[in-house]
């Protein structure tokens, strides 16, 4: 059953989608503010290409279920390193370790507020890499 939710409530959505699939670093930015084409990104990473498939499946289900919604778009790289799900209102990106170190796209939009998790999806057991624990101030 759908029910009506905000971009924030959808963003929220898919980070506890990640977790259940066991994705660590899993942040929010709220950067409506700095970016013109969407509100929020939900930023994840995935120990392996297997796990990137998983945690984007994960993600694309829930949204359905229980947001009603499907992605606009929907890209990555062919060996798994990375994967996009645009939903318009929010991003979702979901890297490899390398990659995500590589890109940092986290730190691109560092004046960006991050979502408190906890309070806000009820996650308090997410792993964080310690250059992410550093960056929320964790």
């Amino acid at each position: 059953m759908t029910k009506e939710m905000d971009s924030r409530q959808r963003a929220l959505v898919a980070a506890q989608a990640a977790d259940a699939k066991k994705a660590t670093d899993i942040m929010v930015q709220e950067v409506r503010e700095l970016v013109s084409v969407t509100d929020y990104f939900v930023i994840a990473t995935a120990a392996n290409n297997r796990q990137v498939q998983a945690i984007v499946d994960e993600i694309e289900e829930k949204e359905r279920e229980l947001a009603g919604v499907k992605p606009l778009h929907r890209e990555g790289t062919s060996d798994g390193l990375w994967a996009l799900l645009d939903y318009g209102d929010f991003v979702v990106h979901v890297f490899q370790p390398e990659t995500r170190d590589y890109y940092r796209l986290e730190a691109l939009w560092n004046d960006a507020p991050v979502i408190d998790l906890a309070k806000e999806a009820g996650l308090t057991e997410v792993e964080y890499s310690d250059r992410i624990a550093k960056l929320m101030g964790k």
